[in-house]
This record gives C-alpha cells, structure tokens and sequence, in this order.
C-alpha cells in the first residue's frame, strides 16, 4: 500500500509565505504599472495643455497683430486721404481771402475746395465701409457678402459666384461679422496672391450646420505643406473659426486654385 505524505506545519507555513510574497510582488508590480501608466496620461494630458495654451496665445498674438495693422492701415488711410486733402482746403479758404482776387480766380479756387471736399467725403466713407459694410450691420450678412461680391467684381478683374441656401438669424450678426471677415480675407488673397479670375462662394446647412463652401481657379498653392497656411491672413481665420467655434479644411494644388470648407 501507498504511503499518504502528510503536509508539516513547517511545509505548510512555507506554501503561505510563498504565495503571499507571491502576491505581494504582483501588487507591486501592479501599483508600479499603473503609477507610471497615470504619469505618463498626466504627462500627455499636460502636453497636449500645453499645445492649446500656445494655439490659443498664437491665436491672440494674430488678432493683435491684425487689430495694430488694421490700425495702422487707418491712419494711414486718414493722413493721406482725409488730412492731406483738408490741409489743401484749408489753403484755399485763405486764399479766398486775398485782395484783389479775380472773379475767375475765386471761382477757381472754390471749385477747387469742392471737388477736395467732395473726395474728402468719399473717402471718409470707404473708410467707414471697411470697418463695417452700412449694408451688413442694416440688412445682415448674406447682403453684406452680396455687396462684398460686387464691390470685387466692380474691378472687372475677377468674376465671383455667389448661392446661399441659409436664412440667417439677425440676432447672431456679431459671429456673422467673423464670416463676413473670413470671406473677405479667402476673397482678398485669391485676387493679390493667387490672381484668380473665377470665385465662388456658397452657403448650406447640413445636418443642423452652417457650411461655406468657398473656391477660385487661382494659381493655387502646395496645401500639404504646412509652411504655406501659417501666413498672418491665415491665422486670422484660423482664430475666426477658433471663435465660431466651428471647423476649417483647405485643400489646394499648384495651378488647380483653391478650395476651402468651413462650419460656423
């Protein structure tokens, strides 16, 4: 007959020790892994922070940057155009002073003072316009884009295309404003830089969200290249969108235009 091996005490204290150091490394193990594991989601979870924090300082260092230019661009505008022109009036009125003036002098020079005063005005307003279209803050941004549209054509260089299928809420005019700038930069760009001849632009709501579909058959560029969109115009938009918070997707090729896609 088989003898049974009886399990000591000492033995049996052993097998406990064993299987308790057993799991003892294990949750070590354990603790380890996934202490590491948490820091290392910590870490990416600060990094991709630390990504949003730049965008976001990219994005406002692009919209004071563009609001200094803008600025600038104004002043400049008002001296040459406004200040310079009054300057010239403001000669002729003590002109009209002098002694001994001629009928035809005075005539002369009043004519003169009205035609500076008149382009004095007139550039007042285009001033006024480019800040904000009266037509936009009036009658919203559909009609905003439509004069956009015709002010573009009016230089008989370009030829634009415009469709819109969205009845805009006149309560959202100040994020309008956003779209009316963007299209006013994508517009911008086409003619200075990609010299195009043909733009079209549309407006469609799918699924709940607002689209604008917006193309030129302009010389066009390497979109796949991310040196080619970091340009100051280009990151203006991208903090447009930033603030629609909406989506932006452009594609273009050498010689085959541009075509860009954006929700708001």
């Amino acid at each position: 007959m088989m003898k049974i091996h009886a399990i000591s005490e000492k033995e049996l204290v052993a097998i406990i020790l064993y299987i308790s150091l057993f799991f003892i490394v294990v949750a070590v193990v354990l603790i380890v892994f996934f202490y590491f594991s948490r820091k290392k989601i910590i870490q990416q979870e600060l990094e991709k922070l630390d990504l949003i924090l730049q965008y976001q300082k990219e994005q406002l260092h692009a919209i004071i940057f563009t609001q200094e230019e803008e600025r600038k661009r104004i002043a400049q505008d008002l001296h040459d155009d406004i200040s310079s022109k009054l300057n010239i009036v403001s000669l002729n009125t003590h002109l009209l002073t002098a002694p001994n003036l001629t009928e035809a002098e005075t005539a002369e020079i009043t004519e003169n003072i009205i035609a500076l005063t008149t382009k004095a005005l007139d550039n007042s307003r285009k001033i006024a316009h480019n800040l904000l279209p009266p037509v936009f803050e009036k009658f919203g941004l559909n009609a905003g884009i439509e004069e956009l549209c015709e002010e573009f054509e009016s230089s008989k260089s370009v030829k634009t295309h415009y469709k819109n299928e969205i009845d805009f809420d006149e309560k959202d005019i100040d994020r309008h404003l956003h779209v009316f700038r963007i299209l006013q930069e994508l517009m911008n760009n086409s003619i200075r830089h990609g010299k195009a001849s043909q733009i079209w632009i549309s407006f469609a709501n799918n699924e709940g969200i607002n689209t604008c579909y917006y193309e030129d058959n302009g010389v066009g560029f390497d979109s796949s290249n991310a040196e080619n969109q970091k340009g100051l115009g280009m990151k203006n938009i991208d903090s447009r969108i930033s603030f629609l918070e909406g989506t932006i997707e452009i594609n273009s090729e050498i010689n085959k235009g541009i075509v860009v896609n954006f929700t708001f």
